[in-house]
């Protein structure tokens, strides 16, 4: 063997050249098999992107801050909110801010902050948040309509009223879409591909007209109560307003964090592989596309 070596030096440079630099390859491959964060065993996450957290901080301020302001409108100047018959419509604007708006916000905010959670408990988390919005606005919407009952009040006549019940039914039904495409195990996968566009959408534009359901409401409310004091910039017209731009201010934060791009949810690899998986079984169609 070392006469071998010794017959052909350049050969036996080459081979340690080689040896050195796969050494080196390896080592280097190690190094970053090192560095990449582990998801298994309790293992460290990866961080969320820069900025996301100090938004969607802000957006649990401004609506806290909301129903604080509700809540303290129809306490202080109202009466306050209860089931009895003088106060059972003020159960009526909490309920739609505390529903419609802050839980509605919230159920849209959740693929944005459990990132690095399991898709199926992210959807379940999505479903049951939209769902305790849509108990929230119906006890809300049989608060008005039994206060109108009772003092011989017209219904549905306003275009408050109209946006409002607009929002409501379409919430249903966004409910009931989302539910079956992608909580009940029968659509496939190409009709959820199809069907997810608008139902990112309808979820947008579902608290935007809720927002602004609420903002028509505000106001009949005041030109209703305090018609002739309210120009005069009184405690209860500044207070509403504020409220008012505080809901404006919660839905155009919670928009900022659904509509950037480097904040959307990236897809786990297991994700990816269940969702090929879903595609074969659903489709008849293998991994690679083929038939």
């Amino acid at each position: 063997m070392a006469a071998v070596t010794a017959q052909h030096p350049a050969g036996a440079e080459a081979a340690a050249g080689l040896g050195g630099r796969g050494s080196r390859a390896i080592a280097g491959s190690t190094t970053r098999h090192r560095r990449r964060p582990l998801m298994d065993g309790g293992a460290a996450r990866p961080a969320g992107p820069p900025g996301l957290s100090a938004y969607v901080t802000l957006s649990q301020l401004l609506g806290l801050t909301a129903i604080a302001a509700t809540g303290a409108w129809l306490g202080r100047y109202r009466g306050g909110v209860a089931w009895a018959a003088a106060l059972r419509f003020n159960v009526h604007p909490l309920c739609m801010v505390v529903g419609m708006v802050f839980l509605q916000g919230d159920a849209l905010l959740v693929y944005r902050v459990f990132r690095n959670e399991a898709k199926r408990s992210t959807k379940v988390l999505h479903a049951l948040l939209h769902g305790s919005a849509l108990l929230v606005a119906l006890v809300g919407v049989v608060a008005v309509f039994e206060a109108h009952r009772e003092n011989g009040v017209a219904d549905m006549y306003s275009l408050h009223s109209w946006c409002g019940m607009a929002a409501l039914v379409l919430y249903v039904a966004q409910w009931l879409l989302g539910f079956g495409f992608f909580l009940f195990p029968g659509a496939s996968f190409s009709l959820r591909g199809r069907y997810k566009p608008l139902h990112v959408f309808g979820g947008v534009a579902l608290l935007v007209l809720s927002i602004a359901a609420c903002l028509l409401g505000i106001t009949e409310m005041l030109l209703f109560k305090i018609r002739d004091s309210y120009s005069q910039f009184v405690p209860e017209g500044v207070l509403a307003n504020t409220l008012g731009l505080l809901l404006v201010a919660f839905g155009l934060v919670v928009g900022y964090i659904l509509t950037c791009d480097d904040w959307k949810r990236p897809p786990l690899p297991e994700e990816l592989a269940l969702s090929m998986d879903f595609k074969t079984l659903t489709e008849g169609e293998s991994p690679s596309g083929s038939q």
